[in-house]
């Protein structure tokens, strides 16, 4: 088997559809040697612990209206192309994801990583949930197979909160500086969100190594 440790933060638009398209990969390619790690990389490290209004922190970022617009068509763009359908205006608040890379870290922890990262997308960018609240990540995480009470307990603490920064921190220091990024076998770097016929590829690759 092959690690696939993959960097991402559950608000970039870019993850969820270089999510989806390596997942269409892995679908085409059932006998994948890949065994997948998600790891944590914060956006917008320094966002309030509630978040900000979107619309707010877009105009801001992007330097008025007309460009957050321009920034986010090629966004819709590939997102479609990908087949997903985005609802870019049911979001109303940008969260601080400190607490939903620690739901990631603790799923990890049961081996429920990749469908809590699914959720996660889901919930922000098709159902405009804030999974910044508490009790939107333990209702994901309910809706998982986990213990909501002791993922609603655990975020009231600090729990965790120093392994993820520390891991964004060791991503940043490796040279990442944006997501999703891709490790493969910890050696080959693939940033972006790459389309499905790259994942093809390097999948037959790998699976002519192992031959």
């Amino acid at each position: 088997m092959v690690k696939l440790d993959i960097l991402s933060d559950p608000i970039c638009p870019w993850c969820f559809i270089g999510k989806t398209n390596l997942e269409r990969a892995l679908e085409a390619e059932a006998d994948h040697p890949f065994i997948i790690e998600w790891h944590p990389f914060q956006l917008n490290p320094d966002m309030p612990a509630g978040g900000m209004d979107r619309r707010t922190y877009l105009e801001s970022k992007f330097g008025g209206k007309q460009k957050a617009v321009s920034a986010y068509l090629p966004v819709i763009e590939h997102a479609q192309a990908a087949g997903l359908d985005i609802n870019l205006d049911a979001i109303k608040t940008t969260p601080n994801t400190m607490d939903a890379h620690r739901l990631i870290h603790w799923a990890g922890i049961e081996g429920k990583q990749t469908p809590v990262v699914s959720a996660l997308f889901r919930a922000y960018f098709k159902d405009g949930r804030d999974i910044g609240q508490h009790e939107v990540l333990a209702d994901i995480a309910d809706a998982v197979g986990m213990d909501a009470s002791v993922v609603l307990r655990l975020l009231k603490t600090e729990e965790d909160m120093a392994n993820i920064r520390e891991r964004d921190t060791h991503a940043r220091a490796m040279g990442v500086n944006s997501v999703p990024t891709f490790i493969v076998a910890s050696q080959h770097t693939v940033p972006g969100a790459q389309p499905t016929e790259l994942w093809r590829k390097v999948i037959g690759e790998l699976r002519e190594q192992m031959e």
